[in-house]
C-alpha cells in the first residue's frame, strides 16, 4: 500500500512539474509576443511626433482646405450646365459672371476645375484603395507562406511587370466603347499593383522570420491574424509611404492622360483638359486664367499629400524605434 500511494504521490509531483513547466512556456511566449509586438504603431504617439513637424502641420491643413475647397466648392455647380458650350462668352476674362473666366467653348473655368479636381481626387483615390487591397494582400500571403505560393504569385507578378503598362491603358481607352469614370478606374487599378505587391513580399519575408510571428505560431493564433493583426501593423511605416504616394502617382497620371487625350471623355470635367489649353502659345500668354489656376492646384495638391505621407512616415519610424 505504502509503494502504490508512493507511486500515486511521485505521478502527482510529476504532473504539478509538467504544468508548472507548461505555463512557465506560456509565459515565455506571451513575453516574447509582447516585447516583438512593442514595434507596432502607437497612433496616438505617431500623431505626437507629427505634430512636431510644423511644416507638416501646415500642410496637413493646405491639404484639408483645399480638399473642402474642391469637394463643397463643386457642390455649387451643375456638370451638364458647366459642360454646355457658349461661344459669345469664348475666353471671357474673370469677372463677376466667370470668376476664372471661360475656355475657348466658353464654358465656366472655375466650375471645370472644381468639378475636374474631384473626379481626379475621386478616380486617384479609389485607383489606390483597389491597388492596395490587392497587392498588399497579395504581397502578404505570399511572403508569409512562401513556397509554391509565393512562386506561384511572384510569376504572375512579374509578367504583369514585363508588360508596357503605359501603352496597354492607352491601347484599351482608344477601343473600349463604354468608357466612362468606373472603366477609367479598373483599367487604371488592373495593372498597378505588382510593384507594391513585390515589396510588402520582400518585407513580409523579413517579418516572418522574428520571434514574436513564431511564438504566434506555436501559441496556435490562426495565420490570418497572424498576418494582418500582428505583422501589417509592424509594416505600417511602408503603408503609409507607399499608399500616399501611390495616391500622388495616380492623381497626377488620371490628369496626364487626360493632358494626352486618353483621359475620362470630353464630356467629364478634367484638370487635364484645362492644363492642354497651355500647349497653344497664344493662350498659354494672353489667357492664363485657363490653365494657371488648374496647375497651381494640382501642383499643391499633390506637394502636400506626399509631404504629409513622409512626414507620417517619419513619425511612424520614430514611435516604432521608441518601442
Amino acid at each position: 500500500m505504502n509503494t502504490e500511494e508512493e507511486k500515486k504521490a511521485g505521478r502527482m509531483e510529476e504532473l504539478k512539474t509538467e504544468i508548472a513547466s507548461i505555463a512557465v512556456s506560456e509565459n515565455r511566449l506571451s513575453h516574447v509576443v509582447n516585447e516583438e509586438t512593442k514595434t507596432v504603431v502607437d497612433f496616438r504617439g505617431m500623431l505626437e511626433e507629427f505634430r512636431k513637424d510644423r511644416l507638416a502641420v501646415v500642410a496637413l491643413l493646405t491639404l484639408v482646405f483645399l480638399l473642402l475647397f474642391v469637394f463643397v466648392g463643386a457642390l455649387f455647380f451643375d456638370e451638364t450646365q458647366v459642360m454646355q458650350v457658349d461661344l459669345l462668352n469664348r475666353y471671357a476674362s474673370p469677372g463677376k459672371n466667370h470668376l476664372l473666366g471661360t475656355d475657348e467653348a466658353g464654358r465656366d473655368v472655375l466650375g471645370q476645375l472644381l468639378l475636374g479636381a474631384r473626379t481626379s481626387l475621386v478616380a486617384g483615390t479609389a485607383v489606390t484603395i483597389l491597388t492596395g487591397a490587392i497587392g498588399i494582400g497579395l504581397g502578404v500571403l505570399s511572403g508569409f507562406y512562401g513556397g509554391l505560393l509565393d512562386g506561384l504569385l511572384m510569376r504572375f507578378n512579374e509578367s504583369i511587370m514585363v508588360l508596357p503598362v503605359s501603352v496597354l491603358v492607352l491601347v484599351l481607352v482608344s477601343i473600349v466603347s463604354e468608357y466612362n469614370l468606373f472603366v477609367f478606374i479598373l483599367l487604371m487599378s488592373a495593372f498597378n499593383w505588382p510593384g507594391k505587391s513585390k515589396v510588402f513580399r520582400n518585407r513580409t519575408r523579413s517579418e516572418a522570420s522574428r520571434d514574436y510571428v513564431r511564438a504566434s505560431k506555436i501559441a496556435g493564433t490562426n495565420d490570418i491574424l497572424i498576418m494582418f493583426r500582428e505583422i501589417l501593423p509592424n509594416l505600417s511605416s511602408l503603408v503609409i509611404i507607399n499608399t500616399t504616394m501611390s495616391l500622388a502617382r495616380n492623381i497626377g497620371m488620371e490628369t496626364g492622360l487626360s493632358f494626352l487625350g486618353f483621359g475620362l471623355p470630353p464630356t467629364v470635367p478634367s484638370v487635364g483638359n484645362l492644363l492642354r489649353y497651355a500647349i497653344a502659345p497664344i493662350v498659354f500668354e494672353n489667357y492664363a486664367w485657363v490653365w494657371l489656376p488648374a496647375s497651381a492646384l494640382i501642383f499643391l495638391l499633390l506637394l502636400c499629400i506626399i509631404y504629409v505621407g513622409q512626414a507620417l512616415r517619419r513619425a511612424a519610424d520614430a514611435r516604432q524605434t521608441q518601442g
